[in-house]
C-alpha cells in the first residue's frame, strides 16, 4: 500500500472528512515519526510494532565492480520490530489464503 492508497482507504471509511484534511493528518503523523527517529527516540504502536534506530559500526566494504576496498563510515539506520498482534493477524491471513480452494481455471 502506498501513502496515497492509505489516504484513499481512510477517506472511504471517513466519508465526512475531506481527503485534503486526511492527507494533512497522515503527513503530520509521518513527519512526527521521522523527527522522533532522527532524534534517536523509539516509537511503539501497540499491536502493530515498534520503530527504533540501530547503530552500525564502521567497516571495510568492497566495490562490487572493481573489488577495491572502501571504508564505510558508521551510521544509524531505522529498524522495525513487528508486534505480536500484527504477526498473528498476518499469519492467520496467510493460513486462510492457503486453505481456500483456488478459483482459477486452467485451460
Amino acid at each position: 500500500m502506498t501513502k496515497s492508497g492509505l489516504i484513499e482507504a481512510i477517506t472511504a471509511r471517513m466519508s465526512h472528512l475531506p481527503a485534503r484534511d486526511i492527507e494533512v493528518v497522515i503527513n503530520t503523523i509521518f513527519d512526527t515519526m521521522t523527527a522522533a527517529l532522527a532524534a534517536g527516540d523509539r516509537i511503539e504502536i501497540r499491536g502493530f510494532g515498534s520503530f527504533s534506530v540501530r547503530h552500525r559500526r564502521a567497516r571495510t566494504g568492497r566495490n562490487p565492480k572493481t573489488g577495491a576496498a572502501i571504508d564505510v563510515p558508521p551510521k544509524r539506520v531505522p529498524f522495525f520490530t513487528v508486534g505480536h498482534e500484527l504477526k498473528e493477524r498476518v499469519n492467520s491471513g496467510a493460513q486462510k489464503a492457503a486453505a481456500a480452494p483456488s478459483t482459477e481455471r486452467t485451460a
